[in-house]
């Protein structure tokens, strides 16, 4: 295959960006979209010229590092990851155009790369259960009906991508939060914090500058992992049941 790529480069956070065309020739259709870049990075070293910097980790559709807006579309014209997505979804001589995720609380840092921090510090504020630490429990000590333990591994499909916030034109980040209140929400694990999890992960997803949530959809259709718009739904249960209790 023979493309035209246009890709987002960037020297940092604060430099000016743009579009540049670079042609590739001779990409296999079985190839992911990654090695296509690989490939290209390969060239323009040989050329002498400053490789794309892209993110990447694991290149199996399980960290959510690689996350890109490929012709418009979060992670490309498939329902997957960057890295799982082949060139076999594309056509011999298109142009294809690449950029990072645009968000205001995913700052460039560099060409491809954005800062998702953001995410890290709403999990720090409220996503995880206390315990007391010591020897651990047997396995069936505490039983979770299957239907809760069912949605609870649903929602911890989630690998904070951040596509659903690419996604949406409010720039949202509302299902991964709403994903990860409702994975630990629906363990006996998750209730004695319940209620302070969500203000908490709430108040930090808006001071770090994710718009709101309009219901449009966006989010759960891009979402690689395949999470459904009911964990917003309840997300909003339980900041109702938290108002009420004064939490």
């Amino acid at each position: 295959m023979n493309l035209t790529l246009k890709i987002w480069r960037q020297a940092g956070p604060t430099a000016k960006g743009e579009l540049v065309t670079y042609p590739v020739k001779d990409i296999s259709a079985d190839m992911s979209f990654l090695e296509m870049l690989d490939v290209l990075n390969e060239q323009l070293i040989a050329e002498g010229t400053e490789p794309i910097a892209f993110d990447s980790d694991c290149r199996e559709g399980i960290c959510g590092m690689c996350g890109l807006m490929i012709s418009g579309q979060a992670h490309g014209p498939e329902r997957t990851t960057s890295c799982q997505l082949h060139m076999r979804s594309f056509r011999d001589g298109e142009t294809i155009t690449v950029e990072p995720w645009r968000a205001n609380a995913f700052p460039i840092i560099r060409d491809l790369i954005v800062d998702r921090s953001a995410f890290d510090r709403i999990i720090q504020s409220g996503g995880y259960v206390s315990v007391n630490t010591g020897a651990a429990p047997e396995a069936h000590a505490v039983p979770v009906p299957k239907e809760k333990a069912d949605r609870a591994f649903d929602s911890a499909k989630c690998i904070g991508c951040g596509a659903c916030v690419a996604a949406c034109p409010n720039a949202s980040g509302m299902l991964f939060l709403g994903a990860k209140v409702t994975h630990l929400g629906e363990l006996p694990q998750g209730q004695p914090e319940r209620n302070g999890r969500v203000v908490k992960m709430l108040e930090t997803h808006d001071l770090e500058g994710f718009g709101g949530c309009t219901n449009i959809g966006e989010c759960s259709a891009a979402c690689p992992k395949e999470i459904p718009l009911d964990v917003i739904s309840t997300l909003n249960a339980d900041l109702r049941r938290a108002a009420r209790s004064g939490s």
